[in-house]
């Protein structure tokens, strides 16, 4: 049986060892397509995800971001910027040089 559990405010397939193997290449491929990890269960535990490439970069990227603390402190200080309004302000020459690439 196949089961959809929300965890940290995503989606997650979650199914047997068995069904999984018996499965292999459509779970995967939704996986891949979908951006859906699945979560599979073993009787004897050790439970094990599989992911696309993509999602596991992307994911490893933001911990990466997470666990600096010098870059967490700029995007804040750009963040205060941004919302106070107080942040630089390009000239028209300089978006359009930012926009004609």
């Amino acid at each position: 049986m196949v089961h959809l559990i929300k965890q940290f405010g995503k989606i997650m397939l979650q199914l047997s060892v068995n069904k999984f193997r018996s499965n292999l290449k459509s779970f995967v491929d939704k996986a891949i397509s979908d951006h859906t990890p699945i979560r599979i269960n073993r009787r004897a535990g050790h439970d094990f995800i599989v992911m696309s490439a993509e999602d596991w970069e992307r994911e490893r990227e933001t911990l990466y971001v997470l666990q600096n603390t010098s870059l967490m402190k700029q995007i804040d200080e750009s963040l205060k910027t941004h919302n106070s309004q107080n942040g630089y302000k390009p000239t028209i020459e300089e978006l359009n040089e930012i926009n004609s690439f």
